[in-house]
Parts: structure tokens; C-alpha cells; sequence
């Protein structure tokens, strides 16, 4: 026997939820399917257990895509404010970190607990675990033509008819708690095109050769400017075991690619050059000099790893060209990343969804009319900070007002 519903939404997640509530408001029959036992665990993980669920300084300018417009509309019509409003309206108590990022004051749990109360008030089913198993459309006509009146959901519990199916499934980051390619398999069935896919907001990983200097750093943050691909960040950088990390590194591998150096401005806040020329005539330790700005353990490799084969000296027997050298090298260190820590460390995925296939008012397939895609599985990827948490807010309510 097929069961009925107006809506099936897909994927449980932050942007599903958002969906089905507002789907729900107007009316309609929403069943909400998800794959895992426990809901929303990528909510209750993320900002080290508060949830950084959004950002007071959104813009479109903090999120990439293939198609840098697509995001705006979305956006404009679910503000931070609106979100703020409803964490608000339950009672969570939250407080601004830094740079506009909002997270609760307690855990993020009161997220997960807003949106299931909403979900239930807006009249939602849930079947979880649910595994679905088969998904095909229907047709009418006697032709059988592309004209379609929804959707059939076989699943490993119950056979679904819906008018409309929103696929929220999320991307491929963080397979340990149940991520997969489903939302993107969904998409190919459909003729839908999947821009190429890689790890987003993730640690840089160096070669063995390089891994010796990175290691023996592990733990060192530095205050630093990040560059790559014309992109920049101010933000902490994390030497790690395996290579760099921080907020500074996480925002740039989003831009970095296979290859390409990344610059580091150690120093940002200080005419480098000057400074040094300013103390040639001292007889300290270029790494003690450093150790005033930058921590004496990294200070000392540093500069082992700049001059390979010479001897650290004291300041004034380096010449003023030698100075200037060092000074570059302070303003733009450019080192070379191997690869990623990949997905199993990656915040998010970077591609997804052609949104050139998908309505920027509706989140419809353009060619699939009645199917809609939201959140991760799209092709739009913000920055750090509780942006892709507002991307997932903005395209569910979206998606939401039309399924």
C-alpha cells in the first residue's frame, strides 16, 4: 500500500527541518525521512558542542558557487534576524564570539529541541531510521511525457507518494556520523548536474619531507594572515601533527587547490622590513628578535627552515639586503600544502547541485518540477562562522514556501 503525503523531505538535518516546518505552516502533509537513529547530529557536534547556528554579518560575498548569485535570494528572504528571532522566541540564551558568530549559551541541543518543537507544531511526521531504497516519478499522459504528479519513496518500512520531495540530505563531510552521496545520486537520476566535489573548511596536510618541521610545532597557534586564489583571512593558524589548522587555514582550503602554495603573513600587523633593519645593529638572536612577536619554539624552526645549511646569527651580522630577505619571507612565507585531512575532517563539501539547474526562489529543479534541493547537497559553500548554517536556514524556509 503507498501512502500519501504532499511533501517528503529528505534528510533531517538543519535545512530539512527548516522546510518541513514551513511546508508544514501552509498546510501540507510533510512525512520526514532520515537514514539515521539520531536526529540532527551534525547540529550537536558543531561549535564544540554550542552551535554556531548563525552569523550577524551574512552576505552573499561569504559563500562560493560556481554561480556566486545564486545564494542572494534565499538569503534576503531568511535573514540572520529571522533565525535570531526564533531561537529568541524559545527561550535560548546566546552570545556573539567574535566576528558576528552567534552560538547558545548552553549546548547545541536547544537547536535541535527549537526545530523539532516547531517541526511537531507545524504538524511533521517522522519515520526514522529510514533507509529509502527507491525513488522514481510519476507520469501522466496516455504518451507518458515528462509532465509528472509527483514522486514514488520506496523505502526499507513503507512505500511513499508525495507531490513534491526536497532532498536535504547534506554533503559527503563527516562520514563517521552518517554522511553519504545520496543527495548527489538523486540529482544524476534526474539529469541534474553535480559540480566536482571536494573537502571545504579543512586542515591542510604537508609531505613527509615537511612533516618534521610541521610536527615538531604541534600545538603552536599563531595570529597570522592567510592567502591563496586572490582570497585572504586574519585569523589563528594551528600547527598540527600532520600539518595546519586553525580558522585562518580552514577558511583558505576552501580556495586552495592541488599545487598551489599558500601565503602566510606572520607578522600583519607590523612593517616587517623596517622592524628588522631598525634593530641591524643588535647583537640578539634573529629568533629571539622574533620570540617579541611570534612563540620562541616556532621563531627558533623558522628561521632553521629559511636558511637550510646556515648557522641563525645575531642581528647585525645579517646585511641589509639579507634583512630585506628575511622580511619577505615574514610578509609572504609561501609553503605548499600535499593535500587535505578530507571529508573525514572537512566542516562541509565545496560543490554539489548545479544551482544553474535550480530555481534561486524556490530551490526547484528547473527541468524536475516538484523536486527541490536544499542546504550542503547544493552548490553553494560558506565561509566559517555560522554561515553555512544560515545558507541551510535560508534555503529550507525557500524551498518551504513552495513544496
Amino acid at each position: 500500500m503507498k501512502i500519501k503525503k504532499d511533501v517528503i523531505v529528505i534528510g533531517a538535518g538543519a535545512a530539512g527541518m527548516m522546510c518541513a516546518i514551513e511546508a508544514g505552516k501552509r498546510g501540507r502533509s510533510v512525512m520526514l525521512l532520515d537514514h539515521a537513529s539520531k536526529l540532527a547530529e551534525k547540529i550537536r557536534i558543531s561549535g564544540g558542542g554550542r552551535c554556531n547556528f548563525t552569523n550577524r554579518h551574512t552576505r552573499p560575498e561569504n559563500f562560493l558557487s560556481h554561480n556566486p548569485h545564486f545564494c542572494r535570494s534565499a538569503l534576503a528572504r531568511f535573514t540572520p534576524q529571522n533565525f535570531i528571532m526564533l531561537v529568541e522566541k524559545h527561550g535560548i540564551h546566546y552570545h556573539e564570539k567574535k566576528l558576528g558568530q552567534l552560538f547558545c549559551d548552553g549546548s547545541s541541543q536547544q537547536i535541535i529541541d527549537l526545530l523539532r518543537h516547531e517541526c511537531d507544531a507545524a504538524g511533521v511526521e517522522w519515520q526514522m531510521p529510514c533507509r529509502v531504497t527507491h525513488t522514481s516519478r510519476i507520469h501522466t499522459g496516455a504518451t507518458g511525457n515528462d509532465s509528472s504528479s509527483g514522486f514514488v519513496l520506496e523505502t526499507d518500512r513503507d512505500t511513499w507518494v508525495a507531490d513534491s520531495l526536497v532532498i536535504a540530505t547534506g554533503g559527503l563531510s563527516i562520514p563517521q556520523i552518517g554522511a553519504s552521496s545520496f543527495g548527489y545520486c538523486i540529482a544524476e537520476q534526474f539529469g541534474i548536474t553535480v559540480t566536482p566535489l571536494r573537502p571545504a573548511l579543512v586542515p591542510l596536510t604537508f609531505a613527509a619531507d615537511q612533516l618534521t618541521f610541521f610536527s615538531g610545532l604541534s600545538g603552536i597557534a599563531i595570529d597570522a594572515t592567510v592567502s591563496c586564489n586572490e582570497a585572504c583571512f586574519r585569523e589563528n593558524l594551528l600547527f598540527t601533527h600532520r600539518g595546519l589548522s586553525g580558522p585562518a587555514i580552514l577558511q583558505i582550503s576552501s580556495y586552495w587547490q592541488p599545487g598551489i602554495p599558500v601565503q602566510l603573513n606572520l607578522l600583519p600587523d607590523l612593517d616587517a622590513a623596517a622592524w628588522l633593519l631598525d634593530h641591524r645593529h643588535s647583537t640578539a638572536l634573529l629568533p629571539n628578535l622574533l620570540a617579541q612577536y611570534l612563540p620562541r619554539r616556532f621563531a627558533q624552526a623558522w628561521c632553521e627552515a629559511i636558511m637550510p645549511g646556515h648557522s641563525v646569527r645575531q642581528l647585525n651580522r645579517y646585511s641589509e639586503t639579507e634583512l630585506k630577505q628575511i622580511a619577505a619571507q615574514l610578509r609572504s612565507w609561501q609553503i605548499t600544502p600535499s593535500g587535505t585531512a578530507g571529508y573525514k575532517k572537512a566542516e562541509v563539501t565545496l560543490g554539489g547541485v548545479d544551482t544553474r539547474e535550480l530555481s534561486s526562489k524556490t530551490m526547484e529543479a528547473k527541468k524536475v518540477p516538484g523536486l527541490y534541493f536544499i542546504g550542503e547537497v547544493v552548490d553553494v559553500t560558506g565561509h566559517l562562522g555560522g554561515f553555512n548554517f544560515q545558507w541551510a536556514w535560508a534555503s529550507g524556509y525557500a524551498a518551504g514556501q513552495f513544496a
